[in-house]
């Protein structure tokens, strides 16, 4: 195919090609096809790249409402890319970007088993928009920079990292992934969280980040309510970023440089570490704080959250005058179905758990065990409570 001179040119060229493609749902380009200049270009169908795609400049934009796919055996790089794609555009190679990435509509997906299948910032690109209902689901990477905060989520959710090496990294690449990682379903390794370097250590059981990158580095990640940081550690300030060495085979700290927030919602910088030494990383913290605290053992409690008026919450006499507390509530398995920060007695039998108890559904009938930590007086109190629905 010709390289194309002129945006007329060049639109009425896609447009030909789109029409003679239509039946097959995708745009093949199987030569050498370039754009110029202030192109502006959009597809509206799948784009399947078996030739040279590159050195584009102008604005390349990906829309439908329809699932949008690119794939093919040679990886296309666009200029500036702009995603308007209610049911998400899947990488099924890698995509390049050396100018800018317009998050709209919709996130760009990866295939999380394929990681070298990445939107990869080359130089100096960057990205705006990106948030909760846009971002990457899978790896984003980085060619040629020494900071970057990575675009990633789960789909639902943004959860970025940001990297600041001391020396530009050839290559940097992330992902996040919402699940456990003693038993992740998206890779094949497990990461057993009672494999650590000190037993007061604590690590995360809900979310971790996968990093490479080859230069000395700090990294800053954050929490939110999602993340149950009030699993990890009484403060914020005992909150740690934690990785699992790949010579040790164990969870190590690395450190906290710097933390903001509480423990609700926050953001925490590691010490310096080289990401490619560590499988993955994520949010830890250590309990050595509750050492000193008195454990007390309180009267059992009675619910019947029926909508009847009588015991339809956990009421904690006095729990007013020490707001800076958390309560966590388990099953009889040691599931964690309640965490409340400043608890103010308003646990009504409902679980607000992201985890194997589905959020906002009524606990079923049977003995619960509570735990609530009072920070300010450094007091534990633990206990059991019954639930009749």
């Amino acid at each position: 195919m010709k390289e194309l001179k002129s945006i007329k040119v060049h639109l009425w060229v896609c447009f030909i090609s789109l029409q003679i493609l239509s039946a097959q749902e995708a745009f093949h380009n199987f030569g050498e096809l370039q754009f110029h200049n202030d192109a502006l270009v959009g597809f509206h169908l799948d784009l399947i790249n078996d030739g040279t795609f590159e050195n584009n400049q102008g604005l390349t934009g990906f829309y439908s409402t329809d699932p949008l796919r690119i794939s093919g055996l040679q990886s296309p790089v666009f200029n500036d890319l702009e995603v308007v794609a209610d049911n998400n555009l899947l990488l099924n190679i890698g995509v390049g970007i050396t100018s800018n990435v317009n998050f709209v509509v919709g996130d760009i997906q990866t295939i999380r088993n394929v990681p070298n299948n990445t939107l990869n910032f080359i130089n100096s690109a960057f990205y705006v928009g990106s948030n909760d209902d846009t971002h990457v689901n899978g790896y984003v990477s980085a060619t040629n920079k020494e900071l970057i905060s990575f675009p990633v989520g789960d789909g639902n959710r943004l959860r970025p990292l940001t990297i600041a090496s001391s020396a530009i990294n050839a290559t940097a690449k992330c992902a996040y992934f919402y699940e456990d990682p003693n038993s992740p379903t998206s890779i094949l390794q497990q990461f057993n969280t009672s494999e650590k370097e000190t037993d007061e250590l604590q690590i995360s059981e809900t979310e971790f980040w996968r990093l490479e990158a080859d230069q000395p580095s700090v990294i800053t990640i954050s929490w939110n309510s999602e993340s149950s940081a009030t699993l990890l550690a009484e403060v914020a300030t005992n909150l740690l970023v934690v990785g699992w060495s790949k010579t040790q085979n164990q969870w190590v700290s690395l450190g906290n440089s710097s933390i903001t927030g509480n423990l609700e919602s926050g953001s925490i910088t590691s010490e310096t570490f080289i990401p490619n030494d560590y499988e993955i990383v994520t949010l830890g913290g250590t309990n050595d704080i509750l050492e000193p605290f008195t454990v007390l053992n309180l009267d059992n409690y009675f619910m019947t959250p029926n909508d009847d008026g009588v015991n339809e919450f956990l009421l904690i006499d006095g729990i007013e005058n020490f707001p800076n507390n958390v309560l966590n509530i388990y099953d009889r398995y040691g599931v964690l179905v309640y965490s409340k920060l400043n608890y103010a007695n308003g646990f009504n039998g409902e679980s607000n758990s992201n985890g194997n108890i589905e959020r906002n559904k009524k606990l079923a009938s049977g003995v619960y065990f509570y735990v609530l930590t009072i920070s300010d007086i450094k007091e534990k109190h633990q206990g059991y409570l019954y639930i009749s629905n």
